[in-house]
This record gives structure tokens, C-alpha cells and sequence, in this order.
């Protein structure tokens, strides 16, 4: 049997996520079989497992295998919700995904060419069954305005509004014009939270001798410093306030006034520094979206809408 599903996948640097998932953009690759009670994928001869250590960044991530081996673990988890699905279905896989904006012209039909790849049906086996995926149809859209399409009823009548995407190695932004993307005003910033995180590192093991590790500077900065030092947990909130700062005056220098554009903060990066971003003298009016999920349901709504049209 033949069952047709929609699958929307973010390919984070620091994250993957679907519109219910969330797991850190890692790899482990083994020829031999997981131990019992493990979540793997078996696929062309090999086993493939999550792990905690993620991917260093790519900007192309077609680059090499792994993030189609990590976007079949998504359509998996996805598929985890459907218990009446069979071994014997050969499950029609519409996938919608997204680009920062500044390389979405250049790369989003490289990106839809290497996600659907060879036309056929991909056996996937897993700890809890075995899957047969064909990847039907790709659509790219760009970061920010997907994640602004799920708020885009606040957004249409504002003369501009602009999305921030703070992500793991890169901060997006797109203008917005009265709901529109313009495309002319959007750039990508090599200045994401695994920069900071570094900073953070660095720093506090040249001042302290401490090693911390990117989980400490989180835990941190959500507010539980009673496990640190309180000379490290002042330093670490030094940094991300610098980076805060620095980040939004990137931005002016880009001709972009945060205190006169009404300013959507999107991504995992933003929650963790909301606190710091609402200190920020540079803020005019803002709003948070705080579902990290938010832009692969854009990437879903905006499919349906284009499919809609045809």
C-alpha cells in the first residue's frame, strides 16, 4: 500500500528539527549492530546513530552524506506517530525544507536535488520496525520567513519587521515589508551560539583553569548557576551580553535600525539569550518566537500553500 505523508525537516547546524522533533545535529557511523534499547538506523549496509557530538558547520550541507543520513532520521521519528503503518507500505515522502535566506538563490535547487535523490524506495531499518521511503518531492524556502509565516497575522500590516535567527554557528536575517520578504535586505552572520559558546570556553580556561562544555554555558545562561563558580557564571553572562550587543550592531551597520523595525527573535539561540537580548538598549518593539520548531512549520505551511496553487 501506498500512503502519502508530509514531512518538514529544519536542517539546524546545532539542531535538526521537524514540526514535533528536536535532536542535536550529530552522527555516529559503525558497522556493527547497536546494543538493545539504542535508536539507530540501519541503511545500505551500514548502522547510523544520534549522538551529542554535532557536525561541525557546513554551509553546504550536501557537502557529504550526513545530512541526508540525518534527514532520514527525521522522516523515522516522524513515522514513530503512525502505528498503523505497515512493513509492506511504501511510504510517498513530500519534504519541505529551508535555507538561510542570503543562500537560498544560489543553493535551493542543489538542496532539492540532493535531498530527493535517486528515485527510489529506501529501506530503512530500525530498532522498532523497518520503513520503505520514497522521497517524492522537495521544496526549499527561506529561514526566517517561514518562521515568520506562523505569526504572519501580526506581521502584515507592520511597514517593516525583521526576522533574527540566532542558530547554532549562524545568525539569519530577512526584512519584512508589510508581511513580504525583502529579499534584498537579508544576510548571514558567522556570529550563531557555537561562537560564543567558544568564547565562553576559551575564556573562562585561560582566567580559571575550568573546562566547561557547551551544556555548562547553557545551564548558565537559563539561570541555574548554583553548580559554578559565581566568578565563572559572571563572566559567561559578560560574554553573551557582549555578544548580544555585538550582534545587533552588526545588524545597524547593515542599515538595519532594531530600535525603528519591529524585531521577531527566532531559533533556539534567541530563547537561551532572551534575557540579555531584553536588556539591549538597541530594541525598539519585539516580539519572541519561542516554538524552536517554528521554521519547519513554515516550511510546511508555505508547501501546502505553493501545492495548493498548482
Amino acid at each position: 500500500m501506498i500512503r502519502k505523508l508530509r514531512i518538514a525537516v529544519d536542517h539546524g547546524n546545532k539542531n535538526m528539527k521537524t514540526c514535533n522533533q528536536v535532536f542535536t545535529t550529530a552522527l555516529i557511523t559503525q558497522d556493527k549492530k547497536p546494543a538493545r534499547g539504542e535508536e539507530y538506523i540501519f541503511y545500505e549496509g551500514k548502522y547510523y546513530l544520534l549522538s551529542n557530538r554535532r557536525i561541525p558547520y557546513q554551509r553546504d550541507k550536501t557537502e557529504d552524506e550526513r545530512f541526508f543520513i540525518l534527514t532520514l532520521f527525521a522522516i523515522v521519528k516522524e513515522l514513530k506517530k503512525y502505528p498503523q503503518i505497515a512493513p509492506e507500505d511504501v511510504l510517498q515522502i513530500n519534504l519541505p525544507i529551508g535555507l538561510p535566506p542570503k543562500h537560498f538563490a544560489d543553493l535551493c535547487e542543489k538542496y532539492e536535488c540532493y535531498f530527493k535523490g535517486e528515485n527510489k524506495v529506501h529501506e530503512i531499518i530500525t530498532e522498532g520496525g523497518t520503513y520503505h521511503v520514497a522521497i517524492h518531492d522537495v521544496m526549499a524556502f527561506p529561514q526566517d520567513y517561514a518562521a515568520m509565516m506562523t505569526v504572519i497575522d501580526k506581521l502584515q500590516d507592520i511597514p517593516k519587521s525583521i526576522g533574527i535567527d540566532i542558530g547554532g554557528f549562524t545568525t539569519d536575517y530577512l526584512l519584512m515589508r508589510k508581511g513580504m520578504p525583502d529579499m534584498e535586505s537579508c544576510d548571514s552572520l558567522e556570529r550563531g551560539v557555537i561562537t560564543m559558546y567558544n568564547q565562553v570556553i576559551s575564556g573562562v580556561n585561560s582566567e580559571y583553569d575550568i573546562l566547561l562544555e557547551e551544556c555548562d554555558v547553557d545551564s548558565i545562561l537559563k539561570g541555574n548557576t548554583e553548580f559554578y563558580e559565581s566568578a565563572v557564571v559572571k563572566m559567561t553572562e559578560g560574554i553573551a551580553q557582549d555578544f548580544v550587543t555585538d550582534l545587533l550592531s552588526s545588524i545597524r551597520e547593515r542599515g538595519i535600525d532594531t530600535r525603528s523595525t519591529y524585531t521577531v527573535f527566532i531559533g533556539g539561540g534567541a530563547a537561551l539569550l532572551r534575557k540579555l537580548i531584553e536588556k539591549s538598549d538597541r530594541l525598539g518593539k519585539y516580539m519572541f518566537i519561542e516554538d524552536i520548531c517554528a521554521n519547519a512549520k513554515g516550511y510546511d505551511k508555505l508547501y501546502q500553500m505553493m501545492t495548493a496553487e498548482e
